[in-house]
């Protein structure tokens, strides 16, 4: 695995012994997302929002358009492009990595062109105009695994081994990628918890975090926070679902994810120094 994730202007190190991952933060920018939906949909929202993160300690800041959540329908390209490009240029110097989280390449190339570090991918660049749009970029980009599509993709999900199956379709999109002449030291890799998953599906995955990013050679983004699975574990509804998503986040961290793409920052913040500090 290399020593270092580049994410546009950004670098981050990836050395280290049960290195702290780093901490994106979500920013939906949408009426529909399953647990913040309508909260930040006004730019006012939305930067009082980025700003909190920031001061909270966020990495990279994850700003989407268009939820993704089950049974969510697709949003225009002139909807989506109208909801995040006043963030991206309101926060472009905000000293911290701006991620996109967008599966259609005219998003991509605008947000890049305005001032985006990273491009998260639910479709895993899927498409010749995917990874041209990101192609002779520094961008980091982000190849996640989703079975079918948001609308379907948990009505009856199905694998021969969801950890083979998974593992092949992140490797070959990201073959794809470097056949494109993106470096590696650009890319993560993300299993897509939730995303045409069981629970059994996510553990089978989560179990092998750190096998899967060794195979690859790459380094792992788990976005698991507030999600199905949690309530699944513990019973709760999604707005009662910190404690889980904060040992989800320690869990992930001791099998070795780099990345963690979370709802609440300063929790995951305070929780992963502590981690670091009494259980290393």
């Amino acid at each position: 695995m290399n020593n270092f994730f580049q994410c546009g202007r950004y670098r981050f190190s990836l050395q280290g012994n049960k290195v702290k991952p780093l901490v994106m933060g979500i920013l939906n920018i949408t009426p529909d997302s399953f647990s913040d939906g309508g909260r930040y949909l006004s730019l006012d929202g939305a930067l009082s929002r980025a700003e909190q993160m920031i001061n909270d300690g966020v990495d990279i800041i994850d700003i989407g358009g268009e939820s993704s959540r089950p049974g969510s329908a697709p949003l225009s390209l002139d909807e989506e492009l109208s909801r995040v490009m006043p963030a991206i240029f309101a926060l472009r110097d905000c000293g911290k990595p701006l991620s996109i989280d967008t599966y259609k390449p005219e998003v991509m190339r605008e947000a890049l062109l305005a001032g985006a570090d990273m491009i998260n991918d639910i479709r895993g660049f899927n498409s010749h105009d995917a990874i041209n749009a990101v192609a002779g970029t520094d961008a980091g980009l982000c190849v996640m695994h989703m079975q079918n599509l948001p609308a379907n993709m948990q009505s009856r999900p199905d694998y021969q081994d969801v950890v083979t199956d998974v593992e092949g379709f992140l490797r070959h999109r990201v073959d794809a990628l470097l056949s494109a002449g993106i470096k590696s030291e650009n890319i993560c890799i993300d299993p897509g918890f939730g995303f045409g998953k069981t629970l059994e599906h996510n553990r089978s995955l989560f179990r092998s975090i750190d096998e899967i990013q060794t195979r690859l050679g790459l380094p792992m983004l788990v976005g698991i926070s507030r999600k199905t699975v949690i309530g699944e574990i513990t019973g709760k509804p999604v707005e009662r679902r910190l404690a889980g998503s904060l040992a989800a986040a320690i869990a992930a961290a001791d099998r070795g994810a780099k990345i963690v793409r979370v709802h609440d920052v300063q929790e995951t913040v305070d929780a992963f120094n502590v981690w670091q500090v009494l259980g290393n």
